[in-house]
């Protein structure tokens, strides 16, 4: 019971918050995601990437994340085969299973659990984590309608992809910014969290669906916050990592499909109820299943 009123209670109220305000006042959510994508998010990444040394953790949190991608990947195919899904309902189930909410929802969570140090790892998984989802979410989405160049461009108008390059290049460079420039990215930086969070709850209240398919739904909700985090604590365990960075690794592998997601399958017709309805029940129960999980690793 503490581990959800200290860590987990704050993040929902703040999903609430967005939830209702979208609920009352139905606001135009895509120009306040622009916003949080293109200012507030790319200034946090690069203040992450500038002041991380690129050591061997940080190396391993990237091998972690496609690593943990191929095994969800290879999980939908089996599961393909063994309901005998066709090609647009694994598509759909890839977009629900695969790609977590790690930055809206796990990063905060991290934050409140186990501090600044797990925070930049979480800002740091949850990059390469958008890298990835824009690239093989498109494809997944869009396969079979040139979705190799739709996931191209996608990673290619992120704006947090050219963040993480301009940070590259400093360091590379060996450049100091000013400490004016220094201090507005930590006063720009502080918002893009807590702007993040709001951003997913109006998300959540725009969410809806006119099929349940309860059998699916069930599935892609085990996959996504019973099995992910088993394969990410599997991962953890094989690979040369920290205890500490395991913990935070696998406390974002077992949050909720990302809301993402549900724009991809609209845009592309895969399966978008599903998609829709596995990300309202993943973040509902997430409250439950992180709850658990937080005071297993307290």
């Amino acid at each position: 019971m503490g581990v959800f009123v200290e860590v987990v209670l704050p993040i929902i109220s703040v999903f609430l918050i967005g939830y209702l305000l979208q609920t009352w006042r139905r606001l135009d959510v895509r120009s306040v995601s622009a916003v949080t994508i293109y200012i507030f998010v790319p200034v946090l990444v690069f203040q992450v990437f500038y002041e991380t040394e690129f050591n061997r953790d940080f190396l391993n949190v990237v091998l972690f994340a496609f690593l943990l991608l191929a095994a969800l990947l290879i999980v939908n195919k089996l599961l393909r085969w063994l309901f005998r899904w066709d090609q647009q309902e694994e598509s759909g189930m890839i977009l629900s299973t695969a790609f977590m909410n790690a930055g809206n929802y796990g990063a905060p969570i991290v934050l409140f659990a186990f501090g600044e140090e797990a925070f930049v790892i979480a800002i740091i998984f949850m990059s390469i984590q958008s890298l990835i989802m824009n690239f093989f979410g498109v494809y997944y989405a869009s396969r079979g309608s040139s979705g190799f160049r739709f996931a191209i461009n996608a990673v290619m108008r992120m704006p947090a992809t050219y963040a993480i390059i301009a940070a590259f290049f400093t360091q590379a460079m060996n450049l100091e910014l000013h400490n004016n420039i220094v201090e507005m990215i930590d006063f720009v930086s502080v918002v893009a969290i807590p702007l993040m969070m709001v951003v997913l709850g109006m998300q959540l209240a725009n969410i809806s669906f006119k099929e349940f398919e309860t059998g699916k739904v069930v599935i892609g909700s085990l996959v996504r916050l019973v099995g992910s985090p088993l394969i990410a604590l599997g991962l953890a365990l094989m690979m040369p990592i920290s205890p500490f960075v395991g913990q935070v690794l696998v406390v974002l592998s077992a949050t909720p499909a990302a809301a993402t997601t549900t724009m991809y399958a609209l845009e592309f017709r895969s399966k978008p109820e599903l998609v829709s309805s596995i990300t309202l029940v993943t973040t509902v129960f997430s409250i439950l299943t992180l709850s658990i999980l937080l005071t297993i690793l307290a």
